[in-house]
């Protein structure tokens, strides 16, 4: 691992953003063993940290080169994309408007008579736009909002393109099956409900992150694995949150997190 990547274990660890737990959920239904939850960085420091974090991706791995504007899905995105608007600007001097989406759209106050999915109104014509979230997974939720963008350009008659994507920690996970077909216009609560009982337990599907860029031609970055920041905190016996005490990791959640890759993981 690099030394940002070691750094950026550490503080995963330490704010309790990366944590074990039993009888934890992801969004499509599968268990997990362990859960990466960016909305517990609720202090000016840890955000601005965080900011750092994803500002220094960014210039490190010439991704700003790309980018004329910076975008963040609601809710935990939104926090990410003005952190590192602000890190960039406060670190390397670069000052890039950034964009938030809404759950729901909004039809009062600035958007009166016409329904507002975006927040600040900072895309424009020809905007190349780097896409900021905290964790990659199924991937679903990052094809939503590259919808949502798509919608937006063609309603304002302005070209927008999506750069790349960024992601704090990538799950290295496959895609959830289930043994029907999701009904439509199921509210976010039903589709979950929906996902936990129709999910296909120990069943790995596909590469998510190789299949949303061949489907997109978007590639996704990050700024570590789940895998080499897992075994980087063993090793080094730095503890973190299991159980709801703080403690070096131990060989039977070690184990533990391996079995779940090997079953939902990717293989790499």
């Amino acid at each position: 691992m690099e030394t940002y990547q070691k750094r950026f274990a550490e503080f995963l660890a330490d704010s309790g953003v990366l944590y074990f737990a039993d009888n934890l959920l992801l969004k499509d239904g599968r268990p997990t063993p362990y859960f990466v939850n960016m909305g517990k960085l609720n202090t000016g420091k840890s955000i601005v940290a965080l900011g750092d974090f994803y500002a220094d991706l960014l210039v490190n791995a010439h991704l700003i080169e790309k980018t004329d504007l910076l975008f963040g899905p609601s809710y935990k995105g939104s926090a990410i994309v003005v952190a590192t608007a602000g890190s960039l600007h406060r670190k390397y001097g670069l000052d890039l408007p950034f964009e938030y989406d809404r759950k729901e759209a909004k039809a009062h106050g600035e958007a009166t008579g016409r329904k507002k999915l975006f927040v600040t109104g900072a895309f424009f014509d020809q905007a190349k736009i780097g896409f900021l979230d905290d964790v990659a997974t199924s991937m679903e939720t990052k094809y939503e909002s590259l919808k949502k963008i798509k919608e937006e350009g063609e309603n304002k008659k302005i070209d927008l393109s999506l750069s790349y994507i960024a992601i704090g920690v990538d799950r290295e996970q496959t895609t959830a099956i289930y043994d029907e077909e999701m009904p439509k216009g199921l509210s976010d609560i039903e589709q979950t409900a929906w996902k936990i009982k129709h999910v296909i337990l120990d069943a790995p599907g596909e590469d998510a992150l190789r299949k949303f860029t061949a489907e997109t031609n978007v590639p996704v970055v990050s700024i570590s694995n789940i895998a080499d920041t897992i075994n980087y905190l063993f090793e080094e016996k730095y503890p973190l949150f299991i159980d709801g005490k703080k403690r070096p990791l131990d060989d039977a959640t070690l184990e533990k997190f391996k079995r779940y890759l090997n079953t939902y993981g990717v293989g790499k």
